[in-house]
This record gives C-alpha cells, structure tokens and sequence, in this order.
C-alpha cells in the first residue's frame, strides 16, 4: 500500500499571466486538477478529495498582458525550489555558493510562448510595450521582435532572484541585426544561455495556425558549466551537444557579436544591392506579350534590358525591364507605349504615402534607387535562397543587365571572389549570423559579405581560387540548361558539380586552417575566431589612429 505522501511543491508555486480571460480561468482550473490527479496518485482517492472539495476561490494565474505588468508583484522572489529537482532538470549540479541573493537556495523558472511579431508587425500598442521595457537600455528597440520583451522582462525579474527562463521564440532574435541589440543587454545583466534548441518547424493546435521557424531558448543567471544545445540532423533528428559556452547566435563557441559593416571586414570588392524600381509596375515587363510589343516598337526596345533578381537567378526564369537614362528621356519618349508607362510610373509615386517616393516622381522614366549598369561580368547573389541547398547558389551574369534590388552584386575581375561566396565555409557564416525569411536564408551584403573573415591571400591564393571558380561554373555548363535550382537540389546534385565545390572547399579550407574541416560546427567555430580577432585589430588600428 502507497503511503500518503503530499506534495513538496504547493500550488501557489504556480504563478501565470495570460491576456485573455477565459485562458486563464482555464489555466488556473487545469493547475488544480493537474494537483488533485497527483494527489489520487500518492495520496490515495480518499485524501485527495478531502483537500480537493470545496474549491476555494484562490487564483495564481493574472489576467493581464504580461509586458505591462510587475512580474515581482505577482510571483514574489520568496518560494524555494527542491534542489534535487532543479539538479534532474538541469543534468548538472547546482554551485550554490556562486548564488548571491537574500533566498539562497531557492529559484524562479519561467517559461512562455509569447506571440510572434517582428518589428513591422507589431500594433501601436505593442510598440508601446516595447518602448516601455526597452527605451531606456537601447535606442534601436524598434527593431526588436515582440518577443524580446519576454526576454528582457525576465531578465529584470532576474536581478532580485536567481531565475532560469526558456521561451519559444521567433528564430530572428538568434540571426541578423537583432542579435547585437538585444543580447548584450542580456548577458551584461548576468544572464547566460544554458540550454537551447536550434530553428525548426513548430505548429500548435489554434484555429487556422500556420506552422512558423521557431527556437527555444533557455537563459539563467546560475552560472553552470555545462550547457545543452540541440539542432536537428539532415535526418530530422535532434542531436545534443554538450557547450562551455552558447552564443547569441545559438552556436558553441565565444559570446561574439557581429555588428554590420559598410565595406569588407578583409577588404574584398565592395557588393551592392540592386536596382529598386518602386514604379507600380510598369517599368517591369510583366510577360511575353509585353515584351513582344517592346521590342516591336523601333524606338522602345533599344531600352528593353535584362532584369535578374533571386527568382530569376535560381530558377532561371527570362525577365526584362526598360531601362532609361537621365539623356535619354526625349528619345524614349517618342515611343506612345513607353510615354504611357512612364505618365503611370508618375502618378503611382505621387499616390504613396511615402515622401521618398513622391519625390521620385521628379524622375518617372527610371528606377527609384540605381546603379550604373555594369560594363562587365558581375557576380550576383540572391537576397533569398533556400536553406536546404549546400552553397549558395552564386552566380557570373554577363554586363548590361539590370539587377533587381532582390539580389546583391560585385565586379567579377577577380574571379576568385565567386570562390568565396560558393564555398561551404560561407554558407555556414551566412547561415548563422544572417536573419532568415522562416528557414530561408535571408543575405545582406552588409551582413552576409562584409563580415566575412578571409585569412590573408597570397598571389598563389587567388590564382588557385580562380581555377576553383571556373571549374564550378564549366561543372554547371556542362548540365545546359539545367537551372541552379535543378543543380543544387541536395538530393539529385550532379557528381560533376559537387566535385567541384568538393574541391573548392578543400582548396580554401587549407588556406584557414591546413587541412579541412571536420564539420560545419568547427568551421563557425573557426569563422567567429578569426572575426573576433580581425575586429579587435581593426579597433585597435583605429584607436592609434
């Protein structure tokens, strides 16, 4: 026979906020059944329903939204925590004398899924939430997702009691420009990742839910050696790996961050993003038949260009544009379809409510924002690309084309830049400190390139780089016309090309570190050193400066 024994952790442990107040009532109902089931289960039927009967009108879940109320009021740093049970959870010993709070010995967890809003998502309201937590720690808080307000609330919570928090969140807190705003404020209020679960695919059971990219992340300010990160394998498979540290970008390694740059941290060729039409549509050919009457048209269609942007890049697909120069107006002008395009260019940017595009309408005949268009072959990138391909899929574009703000560009004279961009080690780099479009990588040039470690190349270097990037391109021609994304499926990519990158990795991976890399985790490992102490340098230089 079970001996009756009560639970070690009251009900009034259990504290909770919810906005909405029939969830609540729920949640506060659930807390005393999940209690009373307990109960029947060590207890014995008989006790449980002495205590169970009658409910009381006690409730310890507010209805409130949870970034405008004082978390302390409402769970008070008193209660203790069995240290046993925190010891189980954790797979590590608790070191109690690196604790420094009045409760010694006991702990808050939190846990959450708040919503998911990034920054141009959220309500004036919501924006006003975040003002209120952030405004006074940093003055890019606009930029930070909804969630982080968890984060930072916690870690407010965290400076009168030692606190561990995990929250599923937006995987955009862990990528981009995000990173270097909201961690610091993390971990400078003595906070450290101790567990944390990489990007993946999470639904719930809400009514017309969509399944979104989510991480989950666990933050304490009980010092632990020992932290757990988890990914999942091209298997779909969760795979833990034991840390001494995890970074913000929910890597193992050093607590880097990496700030946006305007040139190339090595030096390296500048890239630019692309042409930004903002023209409603209609300095785009949209189809065959427009373009049939283009360039039908003696006067118009010496101002049809070729116009590549990520879809067109990847998937092959023939696309073209009218391109007019400042010069050439009175000319193009004397075709009655182009006059009509640019007359309808011209009043939909005087429609926006945008100043910026007002203005544009000062200039109907050609794109809102534009680069010269290149006199020589370029090296275009896609902005958006699958997260599934093993590079990036990169590639040279013969000159006078056009290329869409949907992709960024660089001078091809030295080859072997297109070498960088294609390799293994790159993709890694993009993959982590690049935000993402759900699992898509989502490229910058200002993240994505310019922060991009390269050793130091000698002539020798470059020459055998530029070899490695013609074999890539001649492996592609060889499948014509196979399209980039027929070459790089993951599962059907042609011996000929993965030979290539093959050896492209091999060649670069030497010049890092004298062999290859074992794996994608020591690359990073790899990448986040070299930035580190390239970026350290460059402070110092300027500082002698």
């Amino acid at each position: 026979m079970l001996e009756s024994v009560s639970t070690e952790i009251p009900l009034s442990n259990f504290r909770g906020i919810e906005i909405r107040e029939f969830p609540s009532e729920i949640a506060r109902l659930s807390l005393i059944i999940a209690e009373f089931q307990c109960d029947v289960l060590y207890r014995g039927q008989k006790d449980a329903i002495k205590d169970f009967l009658p409910l009381d009108n006690k409730n310890w879940i507010v209805c409130g939204n949870a970034l405008q109320l004082d978390w302390l009021s409402i769970c008070p740093p008193t209660g203790t925590v069995v240290k046993h049970v925190a010891e189980d959870l954790f797979h590590t010993p608790l070191d109690q004398h690196e604790i420094d709070f009045e409760n010694e010995g006991g702990e808050t967890f939190i846990c959450g899924n708040p919503p998911y809003l990034g920054s141009k998502k959220q309500t004036d309201e919501q924006k006003s939430d975040l003002r209120a937590i952030c405004e006074e720690k940093t003055t890019q808080w606009r930029l930070l997702d909804y969630v982080a307000g968890w984060f930072l609330k916690s870690a407010d919570y965290g400076q009168r009691t030692p606190t561990t928090s995990a929250f599923v969140s937006t995987n955009s807190i862990s990528q981009g420009q995000q990173v270097p705003i909201l961690w610091p404020l993390l971990f400078n209020a003595g906070f450290q990742i101790v567990f944390a679960h990489n990007s993946f695919k999470w639904s719930n059971l809400a009514s017309h839910n969509a399944g979104v990219t989510v991480v989950i992340v666990g933050l304490s300010n009980i010092k632990r050696t020992k932290k757990s990160l988890i990914t999942m394998n091209k298997e779909n498979q969760q795979v833990e790996q034991i840390c001494e540290n995890i970074s913000a970008y929910l890597t193992n390694g050093p607590s880097t961050f990496v700030l946006q740059k305007t040139s190339h941290l090595s030096g390296l060729n500048e890239m630019f993003r692309g042409n930004s039409p903002t023209d409603g549509g209609n300095l785009i050919i949209q189809n065959r038949n427009e373009l049939n009457v283009l360039t039908r048209d003696m006067v118009a269609k010496k101002f049809v260009k070729r116009f590549v942007g990520s879809k067109e890049l990847i998937d092959g697909v023939p696309r073209h544009c009218i391109w007019i120069e400042d010069d050439q107006v009175g000319d193009a002008e004397q075709s009655p379809a182009l006059l009509d395009r640019i007359e309808k260019v011209k009043v939909s940017r005087l429609s926006s409510s945008k100043r910026a595009t007002q203005d544009a309408a000062q200039w109907p005949h050609r794109f809102d924002e534009r680069k010269p268009i290149p006199k020589k072959p370029i090296i275009v990138v896609p902005r958006i690309t699958s997260e599934n391909r093993p590079y990036l899929p990169v590639n040279l574009i013969e000159p006078n084309t056009v290329i869409s703000n949907s992709a960024f560009m660089l001078d091809a004279s030295d080859l072997w830049h297109l070498s960088l961009i294609a390799s293994r080690i790159n993709a890694c780099w993009v993959g982590a400190v690049c935000a993402r479009l759900e699992m898509r990588f989502s490229y910058t040039n200002t993240n994505g390139w310019n922060t991009f470690p390269v050793p130091k190349l000698t002539e020798k270097n470059k020459l055998d780089l530029t070899r490695c990037a013609t074999e890539i391109l001649l492996a592609r021609e060889a499948h014509f016309p196979a399209t980039i994304a027929d070459l790089y499926d993951s599962e059907d990519m042609p011996e000929n090309l993965r030979a290539a990158h093959d050896r492209n990795d091999e060649v670069l991976e030497r010049i890092y570190i004298g062999r290859r890399f074992k794996n994608d985790t020591e690359r990073l490992e790899k990448l986040f050193e070299l930035y580190t102490k390239m970026t350290a340098a460059s402070a110092a230089h300027e500082r002698i400066s």
